[in-house]
């Protein structure tokens, strides 16, 4: 357990593209898609913070310790994030978590928290691709508590190239954003084939 790394779980999004509640969709082995992510958060991260808008706190309320409402979620992922952020300022480092990516393995999360420190940021990078969840030092706090519109800590990534430690890790769930029911379906029909 890394005590220094809060998870910052943001989970207020809208799922336009889903077409009913993302995070309480059914995954196979019957937990819904927030409470698998939780439960994988839970094994390498002790101390974590939900996020939430308040259409969704009581759907969500039962499966987290401490769960945050954001009224203004509708102002977009940015601003999310930066409210988020102000709630556990007092950290010296977070991992930026998306309630919505149930198949990052506990492990994964465990070695991004592992490399945060209080001055870098942790990227974690599979096949080339830039993954899930990136961790950010407190130096960094304050950009992301400036942070407005849907492009989450991207911008800080780019202000800072030097501080970025990017870490390789083999595991598909990394990079596994579900936006639909199919690729939902697609995923797990992938991680079955897989194990």
């Amino acid at each position: 357990m890394s005590s220094a790394s809060v998870a910052l779980v943001l989970a207020a999004g809208f799922s336009n593209r889903f077409g009913s509640l993302k995070l309480c969709a059914t995954l196979d082995n019957g937990a819904s898609v927030f409470e698998q992510t939780l439960a994988n958060i839970k094994q390498a991260v002790s101390d974590i913070v939900v996020v939430t808008r308040p259409e969704l706190a009581e759907d969500l309320i039962q499966h987290c310790d401490s769960l945050q409402i954001f009224d203004q979620a509708e102002r977009g992922m940015g601003a999310t994030l930066a409210y988020g952020i102000s709630l556990v300022q007092d950290s010296e480092s977070c991992l930026i978590c998306l309630a919505d990516m149930p198949f990052i393995r506990p492990e994964s999360y465990a070695a991004v928290a592992r490399n945060l420190q209080s001055d870098n940021i942790v990227l974690p990078i599979y096949k080339n691709q830039a993954a899930n969840p990136v961790g950010f030092g407190n130096k960094f706090y304050k950009e992301l508590m400036a942070l407005t519109g849907d492009s989450g800590g991207r911008p800080v990534l780019r202000a800072h190239p030097e501080a970025v430690q990017r870490i390789t890790l083999d595991d598909p769930g990394i990079v596994a954003d579900i936006d639909t029911p199919d690729e939902l379906q697609r995923y797990q029909q992938q991680l079955r084939q897989a194990s």
